[in-house]
Order: structure tokens, then sequence, then C-alpha cells
């Protein structure tokens, strides 16, 4: 059985998953997931305890670097491989190019398919799949509220410092 709990944020409400022993999902989203999900009793899942704390250091700055197991669930091996880069090789305050990311990946995995694994990341934030850019831009991004992916990574890009600050 699995663990639900969110968190408010600045790019809206965050919703994680764990299982007891990893992170399995980060949502934008304030209802849990189907298949035995339920929200626990506070403290009664400790993992999820400190996911939560962990996401909230994030957001008030206080936190560079999540320091949390995750489970990416059943991935291609080129998939692992390439979340597993960017999880290891990008830090907060850094970006890399969808190119750049399937070059480091060791995989034969192109800069579109590097897009698609993006868009499919089960632990967005944690797997900081944001820092993930276009040659010529941002690029995409499928988190954040429904229609704000590209307001939302621009905020998390800007409050990394990875970004100067908008005008408007």
């Amino acid at each position: 059985m699995s663990a639900f709990g969110t968190l408010a944020t600045p790019v809206g409400v965050i919703g994680i998953v764990s299982d007891g022993a990893a992170v399995t999902r980060v949502t934008w989203r304030t209802t849990p997931p189907g298949g035995g999900v339920v929200v626990p009793d506070t403290g009664s899942d400790p993992l999820l305890v400190e996911a939560l704390a962990q996401v909230s250091a994030y957001f008030d700055g206080t936190l560079r670097r999540f320091d949390l197991p995750v489970d990416l669930g059943p991935q291609t091996e080129a998939t692992r491989a390439v979340l597993t880069a960017l999880h290891e090789t990008v830090a907060h305050g850094e970006t890399i190019t969808y190119g750049g990311l399937a070059a480091r990946s060791g995989t034969d995995v192109t800069a579109r398919g590097v897009g698609s694994i993006m868009g499919a990341n089960p632990v967005p934030l944690i797997v900081p799949c944001h820092r993930v850019v276009a040659g010529d831009g941002l690029g995409g991004y499928s988190g954040g509220e429904e229609g704000h992916g590209l307001e939302t990574k621009r905020w998390l890009l800007e409050h990394e410092g990875a970004l100067p600050s908008s005008l408007f």
C-alpha cells in the first residue's frame, strides 16, 4: 500500500506518493492517484513525511539536492539511464540541453527521445526534468498545473538561479 500527501507551493499543489521504501510519484494534484494509494495518518509513513519536508525546504530555498530514495517503476534500460544521468549529474542551478543529456546518458536516445522521457518522468523535482532545456530556449514542460507548464519551468529555473528573473 502506498501513501499520498500534498504540499502547497508557489507553483501549485504538489502530491507525493511513497511506498514506504521509496518515493514513487511526484505530481501536481490534490487527490491521490488510483491503485491503492491512501492518505496516511500523520507520521504513518516516515519517508512521505521526509519527502514533504524536503520539497518544502526546496521551495523555501534551503535545500539544493534531494536526499530521498526513488523508484522509477518499470522503465526501459535507456529511459532509466537518461533519468539517472539527469539525477546524478545536473545540479541545482544548472541546465542541460536535451541533446546534451542524450549524449551524457551513454545511450542511443535522441534529443527528441529525451524530451519524451522528461515528459513521462514519474518523480519531477527530485529527478529534475525542469533543468533540461532546448538549444534555443526553454523547450517544453509537462509539470505544473494544467496549462501552466512553461510558467512552472521558468519559475523553477529562476528559483534555482539558472535563469535571470523575468521582467514581467
